[in-house]
C-alpha cells in the first residue's frame, strides 16, 4: 500500500471553506455594483507575466518577495505581486482598443513571499480600481470618493481616508539635499505606524543625521486643520509646487461636498511602492487601527512609460479583501452570506428521481435555491445532513405523495410540518417561511 500524501498547504496560503468563500463573493458582488454605478469596466490579466514586466517596478523590497521561476520553455516568468503593474502593461498593449480616459476595476489573487501576520498572507485577493489617461484633480478626487463609497457599501462607518502627495515629499527631500536617499527616507516614514516615532527617528537619523531627521518628522506631522497643514507644506516646500496646488484643489472639493470628516490631509502617507508620483492615500479603521490600511493607492504617472512611448498617467486604489474580511469579522460586520440552499428535496425512492429533480427545478425557476439529496437514505440521515449544512426547509415526496401529486414540507428549525401541499402551494409556503 502506497504512502498517503499529507493534505497540507504552504505557509501563507489557505483553503476557503464555503462560509468564508461565500462571504468573499458577497463582498465582491457589492463592490461590483459600486463600480458599475460609477462607470468602471471589468478587466482581467494573466497570473503569470514575463519577469521583466514585473521586476523593478515596485522597489527592491517588493522584488525580493516576487515568486519567480523558469517555466517548461525556459522562460523567465513571475507571479504578479499586485494588479497595478500588469494593468500598466495591459494599457500599453491595448490602448488603441480602449476609450481614454479608461476606468477599470479588477478583482483577483496576487502573490508575495512576505512574512505572514494577521490579515496578511502570501496569496491574497485585491480589488483595484483606476482611471488612466487623465492627470487631474478630478480623477484623484473621483478615486477618493470611490474609496469612501466602497467602505460605506461594505458596512464601514468609522474610517478615515488619509491622503498626501508623493511628488511634494520628493520636492521637500530635494530641498534638504536628500534626493539620493529618498527611497530609504520614504520607506522609514511608511513604516512609522508599525514601529513608532522613536524608532522612525533613529532610522532617519542614520540616513540623514539628527537635524534633517527632525525636519523630516516635522514635515510629516499632520496639523490640527487642513488649512494649517497646507500652510506648513507651502512654507517648507514653496508655494508654487504642483503638489500643493493639487492638494489644495482636492481639499477644497471635499469641503464643498461636505465630506471632509471622512478624509485627512496627512503628510506622513508615502506608500512603499516606487511607482507613485502624485497623490497617495491609505484607509484606516477607527475601531481597528492595528490592522493597518484596508484600501490604499495613489497616482502613478510614469509606470506605463516603461512599456510605451505614449504618456498614460494613472491614479487608482486597491482594497485588500483578506485584510478587510478579517476586519469585518473582528468588528462584527461580516454579512454572514449563506452558502447553503434554502430547501433540500429528500430522496425516499430511487424511482422517483425524476419527480425530485422536477420539483427542484420548479423551485429554482421561482427564485428559491434548492438541492436534491443524491441517494436514497433514511429520512433522519437526510434531515441531519440538511441541519449540518444550514438548510432550513425540506420537501418530502414518498410513494403516496407521488401518487396524489402532493408533497410534505418540514421546517427543520421549528420542527413544524405541512402535509399534502400541491407544488404551487409548497412554493408559496416556502416563500412565507423563508421570510
Amino acid at each position: 500500500m502506497r504512502d498517503l500524501i499529507e493534505p497540507r498547504v504552504l505557509k501563507g496560503f489557505r483553503d476557503f471553506l464555503p462560509d468564508r468563500e461565500s462571504e468573499r463573493l458577497a463582498i465582491l458582488r457589492k463592490l461590483e455594483e459600486v463600480f458599475r454605478l460609477c462607470g468602471f469596466s471589468p478587466i482581467d490579466t494573466p497570473v503569470l507575466e514575463y519577469a521583466e514586466v514585473l521586476l523593478g517596478k515596485g522597489g527592491g523590497e517588493t522584488d525580493k518577495q516576487v515568486y519567480r521561476f523558469r517555466d517548461h520553455g525556459g522562460r523567465d516568468v513571475a507571479l504578479r505581486f499586485d494588479l497595478t503593474v500588469p494593468f500598466a502593461r495591459f494599457m500599453a498593449a491595448h490602448m488603441a482598443e480602449l476609450p481614454l480616459p479608461f476606468r477599470r476595476w479588477h478583482g483577483a489573487k496576487v502573490w508575495r513571499g512576505e512574512n505572514t501576520q494577521r490579515g496578511r498572507y502570501r496569496e491574497f485577493m485585491q480589488v483595484d480600481f483606476d482611471i488612466v489617461g487623465a492627470d487631474s484633480a478630478s480623477a484623484d478626487l473621483e478615486i477618493l470618493l470611490l474609496m469612501r463609497r466602497c467602505m460605506r457599501t461594505l458596512g464601514m462607518e468609522r474610517f478615515t481616508i488619509h491622503f498626501a502627495h508623493r511628488g511634494l515629499f520628493n520636492s521637500f527631500l530635494g530641498r534638504l539635499g536628500l534626493e539620493s536617499r529618498s527611497v530609504e527616507v520614504l520607506r522609514s516614514i511608511d513604516k512609522a505606524r508599525k514601529v513608532g516615532e522613536e524608532k522612525t527617528f533613529d532610522a532617519l537619523e542614520g540616513i540623514a543625521g539628527g537635524e534633517k531627521a527632525r525636519i523630516v518628522q516635522q514635515f510629516v506631522q499632520p496639523e490640527k486643520s487642513w488649512t494649517a497643514s497646507l500652510a506648513k507644506l507651502r512654507e517648507m516646500v514653496g508655494p508654487d509646487d504642483a503638489g500643493i496646488e493639487r492638494l489644495s484643489a482636492i481639499s477644497s472639493c471635499l469641503e464643498e461636498l461636505d465630506l471632509s470628516t471622512s478624509f485627512s490631509l496627512d503628510p506622513s502617507i508615502t506608500r512603499g511602492l516606487d511607482y507613485y508620483t502624485g497623490v497617495v492615500f491609505e484607509t484606516f479603521l477607527a475601531d481597528l487601527p492595528s490592522i493597518g490600511s484596508v484600501c490604499s493607492g495613489g497616482r502613478y504617472n510614469d509606470l506605463a512609460s516603461l512599456y510605451t512611448h505614449q504618456r498614460l498617467p494613472g491614479v487608482g486604489a486597491s482594497i485588500g479583501i483578506d485584510r478587510l474580511m478579517a476586519a469585518l469579522e473582528e468588528l462584527g460586520l461580516a454579512s454572514g452570506a449563506a452558502s447553503a440552499p434554502s430547501i433540500l428535496v429528500a430522496c425516499l425512492e430511487e424511482r422517483l428521481l425524476g419527480s425530485y429533480h422536477r420539483v427542484a427545478e420548479a423551485l429554482r425557476e421561482a427564485g428559491i435555491s434548492a438541492e436534491v439529496y443524491p441517494e436514497q437514505k433514511k429520512l433522519a440521515t437526510q434531515f441531519s445532513y440538511a441541519e449540518k449544512k444550514g438548510i432550513p426547509l425540506a420537501l418530502v415526496i414518498g410513494e403516496k405523495e407521488a401518487e396524489e401529486g402532493v408533497m410534505g414540507l418540514k421546517d427543520l428549525r421549528s420542527r413544524q410540518s405541512y402535509d399534502a401541499l400541491a407544488l404551487e402551494s409548497a412554493i408559496g409556503k416556502c416563500r412565507e417561511l423563508l421570510r
